[in-house]
C-alpha cells in the first residue's frame, strides 16, 4: 500500500497547537501560581490569556520554548507588574489632581506607589523571584483554585463555567458547544464571575474546617454535574458529549489527588464506571444502543479496574455516602455478564439506601426499574404511579419514558405508546428522542 503523505503543519498552526496543549494540560498550576502570587485571581487569569495571546505571536518566530509553562508564567508575570505600574501610576495621577483642585493649583504628586486596589499588595513588593512553580505549592495552588471557582458566591453555571476554563482549561467556544449555549453567554459568565469573586473578596486558599467540608462538596458536585451533561447530554443531537465527560473524570482524578478522601473517591469510582460503557453506548452511526442491547465486550476494562479500585477507598467511616453508593450501583452493572445476571436485588437495596440519605424523585424512579427486574413490571408500575399521584418529575420525559417501558411489558402496547411519545415531546436530545420514537412506532406492528 502506497503511502500517504500528510501535508507538514505550519510553523502557526504547530504554535498553535503547543499552546493549547500546554494550556490544558497546566491552566491550572499557571493560574494557580499566579494567584498566589498576585493575591488577585482575575488579575492572575487576565495576565494568564494575555500571555497565551503573546505565545501565539512569539513561538512561531522564536520556537517553542523549552519550559513552556515556564515561559508562559514568566511572560504572565510581566505582565502582572506592568498592570501594578499603571495602576499605581494612575492612582498618583488621580491624587495629584485632587490636591490639586484642594489647594487651588496644579501639583505633580508623588509618593510611593500605593497598595493595587482590592489585593493588599503594593505594586514594588511583587518581589523579583517568587518560586512560581514551587513543586511543594502546585497541589495547594490548584485545590484553592478549585475552591475559589467553585466558591458558594457564584451560581451554578458560573461555577461550572470558571472550573472548566481555569481549572480545566477549556475555551470559551469549547464551554459553549459542551453546553449549547452562545460564546457570548459563557463569556458573560466567566467576567461576571470574576467580578463577583473580586467584590466578594474571596480569599485564594484551602479553607479550614466546616468551609472546606462544604466547599469541597461543591467542587464534587460542580464536577457531577459536567460529567451528567456529558454522559446523558439534555439537549442538541449527541447523546454523549465525550469530550465534557472525560474533563470531568480528569478533574476527578486530579482532586482524589488533592483531597484523598472517601467521598471523592466515591465521585471517581462512579465517573470511571459510568464511562466504562461509552464505547457501547453509541452506535456506529451515532446512534444510541441501550443497556440490554450494547456489547458488553467493547466496555472499557480498564475504566472498570480504576473505577473499582476507587470504590474500595470511598467507604468512610459512617460507611458510603451519595456518589459511593451510586458507584456501587455502576458496579453491579459493570461486573454482570447480561442484564438478566445482574444482581438487581442489590440494585434496589442500594437505591433504598440512596433514598435515605439524598432522596430524589429521580432515584425513586431509578428503583421503581430495580423493583420490576426483581418482582415483576406489575410492582414496578406500582411504584411509577405513585410518582405520577405526586406530581414528581413533572415537564420530564424520564417518568413517561420508564411508564411507557413497563406498559410494553406488561403487553399494554396501547398506553405504552403514548407515554412513548409523551417522552419522545418533553425529551430535549435529539438522538434520545429518536429512540422513543422507535419505540412507539415498534409497538404499532
Amino acid at each position: 500500500m502506497a503511502r500517504v503523505d500528510r501535508p507538514a503543519l505550519s510553523e502557526q498552526d504547530a504554535a498553535r497547537r503547543a499552546v493549547e496543549a500546554v494550556w490544558r494540560i497546566e491552566s491550572a498550576h499557571i493560574v494557580g501560581a499566579l494567584t498566589r502570587y498576585t493575591r488577585d485571581f482575575e488579575l492572575a487569569e487576565d495576565v494568564a490569556q494575555e500571555a497565551l495571546a503573546a505565545a501565539l505571536v512569539s513561538w512561531p518566530r522564536d520556537g517553542t520554548p523549552r519550559d513552556p509553562a515556564a515561559w508562559l508564567i514568566a511572560t504572565a508575570r510581566r505582565r502582572a507588574i506592568d498592570s501594578y505600574r499603571r495602576r499605581a501610576g494612575r492612582d498618583e495621577r488621580y491624587g495629584a489632581l485632587a490636591q490639586g483642585l484642594a489647594e487651588g493649583e496644579a501639583t505633580s504628586g508623588a509618593g510611593g506607589a500605593p497598595a493595587a486596589p482590592g489585593t493588599g499588595i503594593v505594586a514594588g513588593e511583587l518581589g523579583s523571584d517568587p518560586a512560581m512553580f514551587d513543586p511543594d505549592r502546585i497541589d495547594d495552588d490548584v485545590l484553592a483554585l478549585m475552591f475559589v471557582a467553585c466558591h458558594p458566591v457564584l451560581s451554578r453555571e458560573a461555577q461550572i463555567a470558571l472550573t472548566l476554563r481555569v481549572v480545566g482549561g477549556l475555551t470559551s467556544d469549547e464551554i459553549a458547544r459542551a453546553f449549547l449555549v452562545p460564546v457570548a453567554t459563557v463569556q458573560a459568565r466567566i467576567t461576571r464571575a470574576k467580578k463577583t469573586i473580586g467584590a466578594a473578596r474571596v480569599p485564594f486558599e484551602v479553607p479550614d474546617g466546616a468551609d472546606r467540608d462544604a466547599r469541597i462538596a461543591s467542587v464534587r458536585g460542580v464536577l457531577y454535574v459536567i460529567f451528567t451533561e456529558g454522559s446523558s447530554a439534555t439537549s442538541g443531537d449527541d447523546w454523549i458529549r465525550l469530550d465534557l465527560a472525560r474533563e470531568a473524570v480528569r478533574l476527578a482524578r486530579v482532586l482524589t489527588r488533592l483531597a484523598p478522601e472517601p467521598e471523592t473517591f466515591g465521585l471517581l469510582a462512579l465517573l470511571e464506571l459510568t464511562a466504562a460503557r461509552f464505547p457501547a453506548r453509541v452506535g456506529p452511526s451515532g446512534e444510541p444502543v441501550l443497556l440490554e442491547d450494547q456489547d458488553r465486550r467493547r466496555w472499557d476494562r480498564a475504566a472498570i479496574i480504576r473505577g473499582r479500585a476507587a470504590l474500595r477507598r470511598a467507604v468512610g467511616p459512617a460507611g458510603m455516602g451519595v456518589y459511593a453508593l451510586q458507584a456501587a450501583i455502576a458496579e453491579c452493572h459493570a461486573v454482570a455478564r447480561s442484564v438478566p445476571e445482574t444482581d438487581w436485588e442489590r440494585i434496589v437495596v442500594l437505591y433504598e439506601a440512596l433514598g435515605r440519605i439524598a432522596p430524589s424523585p429521580v432515584v425513586d424512579l431509578n428503583r421503581a426499574v430495580a423493583v420490576a427486574m426483581v418482582h415483576g413490571p406489575d410492582v414496578g408500575l406500582r411504584v411509577v404511579d405513585g410518582l405520577v399521584d405526586q406530581g414528581a418529575l413533572a415537564g420530564s420525559h424520564l417518568l413517561p419514558g420508564v411508564r411507557g417501558e413497563l406498559l410494553a411489558r406488561l403487553g399494554r402496547a396501547a398506553e405504552a405508546r403514548g407515554e412513548y411519545l409523551r417522552a419522545a415531546e418533553l425529551c430535549g436530545n435529539a438522538a434520545e428522542r429518536a429512540v422513543l420514537e422507535r419505540k412507539a412506532a415498534s409497538l404499532d406492528r
